[in-house]
């Protein structure tokens, strides 16, 4: 999500024909404002949006073509359930061997009895041990295999799963949600248009409170700290003025030649310090407005 700030360069106090010297600082309103990009590639099928529209945070207002992307989800899960019918099923094959390996046991028992009894010679004993030894190691070679098999086929599932992951997060991304609480400025696309990944479309700003931008002199810095409460005033009707509370949220430190088009409380000051008042708006405040800064002594 790229942000941008709105900047018009502020002019410090001009006075007034009126009464010289009665604003300590003049400037012009900015806010931060944020471009929402398309998070997808892909026709865009539906964007609700337009101009002066007020949006809330995490509110959908749109998507992008997710046809390709469905059918490759769909077609990757088809592909896990195949891949998962290949696990071979170890204990019943296992268990085959395990009903030999117990006939097995009961041979070589019968068998030591009738050696004991003169009734079987040794090598039959012998033999019966033998088939014994030779099915427990047929057990445990399939198994190992078995085993084998069955991790080969989880990791190749464990591969398509996280494709799957990855098509998920690339729907979700398809629908276009909106990133912050704001009124929205400029639309930059349009329905039925082709959006690739990054490209704006459209720019968004919050203007429930505003930044009211100026300079000061170095004269006037002692006057002025962070959070500090001042008096904000803008033009209205009949040669009036609308007064706002604001409160001073940043000072540059570091000093700045006056700009030519700008003059200063003191006109022959040559280094300013920017500060931004922040002001609650009740909408008539608008971005680029001129405001006048009174200071509380």
């Amino acid at each position: 999500m790229k942000k941008t700030a709105f900047i018009i360069i502020a002019a410090a106090a001009i006075s007034c024909s009126d009464n010289k010297n009665e604003f300590d600082a003049t400037g012009t309103f900015e806010a931060v404002e944020t471009i929402i990009p398309a998070e997808a590639g892909g026709i865009i099928k539906e964007l609700k949006v337009e101009e002066g529209n007020v949006l809330k945070e995490n509110q959908v207002v749109g998507y992008i073509d997710t046809i390709q992307l469905s059918l490759k989800r769909d077609q990757l899960l088809a592909q896990i359930k195949a891949t998962q019918s290949k696990k071979p099923d170890i204990n019943s094959q296992l268990d085959v061997y395990r009903e030999e390996l117990k006939q097995a046991k009961l041979d070589q028992q019968r068998m030591q009895n009738l050696v004991k009894a003169d009734a079987a010679t040794r090598k039959q004993l012998d033999d019966a041990t033998t088939k014994v030894l030779v099915i427990q190691k047929q057990i445990t070679a399939l198994q190992t295999q078995l085993n084998i098999s069955t991790t080969g086929i989880d990791d190749e599932t464990q591969t398509l799963k996280v494709q799957v992951s990855q098509i998920k997060d690339q729907l979700a991304k398809s629908k276009i949600v909106n990133k912050t609480n704001g009124t929205v400025l400029t639309k930059y696309a349009e329905a039925g248009e082709m959006a690739a990944i990054g490209k704006p479309l459209y720019k968004i700003a919050d203007l429930s409170t505003i930044i009211l931008r100026a300079y000061i002199t170095g004269d006037q810095l002692p006057s002025v700290k962070l959070n500090d409460n001042v008096k904000v005033f803008t033009d209205a009707a009949d040669k009036t003025y609308k007064e706002y509370s604001g409160v001073v949220e940043w000072i540059s430190d570091k000093a700045e030649f006056t700009p030519k088009t700008i003059q200063t409380k003191d006109e022959r000051a040559n280094l300013v310090y920017a500060v931004k008042v922040r002001v609650k708006n009740d909408g008539y405040l608008k971005i680029g407005m001129y405001g006048e800064i009174k200071l509380l002594k």
